[in-house]
């Protein structure tokens, strides 16, 4: 509604103010004072012989244009319904103002308080690596020995196959 005030009706907050300026931003920053001489300097040809036709045809780009960016900003604001989430946001730090106690950080220090919610996961994670490790390593030695008995196997059955020749020749 342009008022700068959410669904909620109340008074702008700090995203509200900060929501209807990037129109205005959009709407200004690429349309300095130095854009009409851009514009004729591209067309140089037409603003020679038709000065005034060059200004008026650009007169109704920059407003064509200008049409064009509010509706996609006001297009991209109702999609994301940010609107709404910015007021959810303003009301989130607004109760936040009143705690007195830290909101998700114990000590208020941020890196310890990761160190101290990290840690003991990744210890945790470690020793169920460590066991699955020591399950892989006993179960890999099975197989080792499992290998071994079959070459040994073979080994044999080829003497035996050997001896049987040997005793046929």
């Amino acid at each position: 509604d342009g008022s700068g005030r959410g669904p909620g009706g109340g008074a702008g907050r700090d995203t509200a103010p900060a929501l209807a300026l990037a129109p205005r931003l959009a709407l200004t920053s690429p349309l300095r004072s130095r854009s009409y001489q851009k514009f004729a300097k591209c067309y140089r040809c037409f603003y020679k012989l038709q000065p005034q036709l060059t200004r008026s045809i650009y007169d109704q780009f920059i407003s064509q244009l200008q049409s064009s960016i509010k509706e996609e900003i006001q297009e991209v604001k109702s999609e994301g319904n940010l609107e709404g989430l910015f007021d959810s946001l303003d009301k989130i730090v607004e109760e936040a103002k009143d705690r007195e106690e830290p909101a998700w950080r114990p000590s208020g220090v941020p890196e310890q308080d990761v160190h101290s919610t990290l840690v003991p996961y990744l210890l945790k994670h470690r020793s169920y690596l460590r066991q699955v490790l020591r399950e892989k390593e006993e179960e890999n030695r099975k197989v080792a020995e499992s290998v071994l008995a079959g070459r040994d196997k073979i080994v044999e059955l080829q003497q035996l196959i050997q001896a049987h020749r040997q005793a046929w020749q």
